[in-house]
This record gives structure tokens, sequence and C-alpha cells, in this order.
């Protein structure tokens, strides 16, 4: 989906994703605008698909779990009636921050995030390994996160 964007929708935007919570009247404020442009312009990219949601985002650390890693996964056979409730099992579990389909020599990416090394080790072992369609799991310490926290369209 592709939206003509203006520069005050790219402003809301920006403004946005630096802070969700960010009170109509400042955001108003920020764009030069009346608070009630501002509402609709909101409302108006809400309804074009263009913002899909608002969402706190949480410190793994403080919830127990500051060591993180991505799993890279192979399973056989690809196929939607094996790969469906694997990807309700993993998105089941509270280690899982993310699940991705990917292309490549993998056929999934999961993010993860555990306690500490042992219990990364049991994760895979436990949970993983354990699941005969799963043929090859590689994984990966994440040491440090750098985010891109403003998405800016193509240029």
């Amino acid at each position: 989906m592709s939206a003509e964007l203006d520069s005050i929708d790219l402003t809301i935007l920006k403004e946005l994703q630096k802070d969700a919570r960010l009170p109509n009247k400042d955001l108003a404020e920020r764009l030069g605008v009346a608070p009630s442009t501002a509402l609709e312009r909101v409302r108006s990219l809400r309804r074009r698909g263009v913002i899909t949601g608002f969402r706190a985002t949480i410190d793994t650390s403080a919830l127990g779990r500051p060591l993180q890693a991505f799993l890279a996964l192979k399973v056989r056979p690809h196929t939607s009636q094996l790969v469906d409730p694997l990807r309700v099992f993993i998105l089941g579990l509270p280690e899982t921050i993310a699940f991705y389909a990917v292309a490549g020599p993998d056929d999934f990416l999961v993010h993860v995030a555990v306690a500490d090394a042992e219990s990364l080790h049991r994760l895979v072992l436990e949970k993983y390994l354990v699941r005969p369609e799963i043929v090859h799991l590689q994984t990966t310490l994440i040491f440090r996160t750098y985010d891109q926290p403003v998405q800016r369209p193509a240029a």
C-alpha cells in the first residue's frame, strides 16, 4: 500500500513515532495547525492504514529477560499444514518477541529474550529441537540493539 503523504503527514508520523503519547494540542503546536486539524489528520492516517497502531516499547531486562537472540530455523516439509501450527506454537512462547518468515538459507527467524544463557539453552533443547519439523536451528546472540525509531518514506 502506498499512500500520498504531504509534509504535515510526514511530520505527524515523525512526532508520533518519537512519542505516541504526545497530546494532540502539543502535536498541533509542533505542526503549526489547529488542534482539530491535527486530530483529523491523525484519524485520516489511521483510516488509510499508514498508522497501524500505538504501543508501548518494553525493556525486556525489566521483565527479567536481558539476553536476546535470533533463532534461525529450517523446517521440513515446508507446508502450510506444518507452518501454521509452528507459528502458533512459537508466538505462544513467552520468550518470543517476533517471528519472521524469511527468504534465503533459513525459513524463519525468531527473536527471543531470556533470563540467561542457560535459559536460552533450555529453550532451544526443550522447546524447539524436540519438534520434528525443525531440521536445523542456529542461534545468534544479540549484544546490542540500535533502533531506528523514526521510519521515513522511500526517497
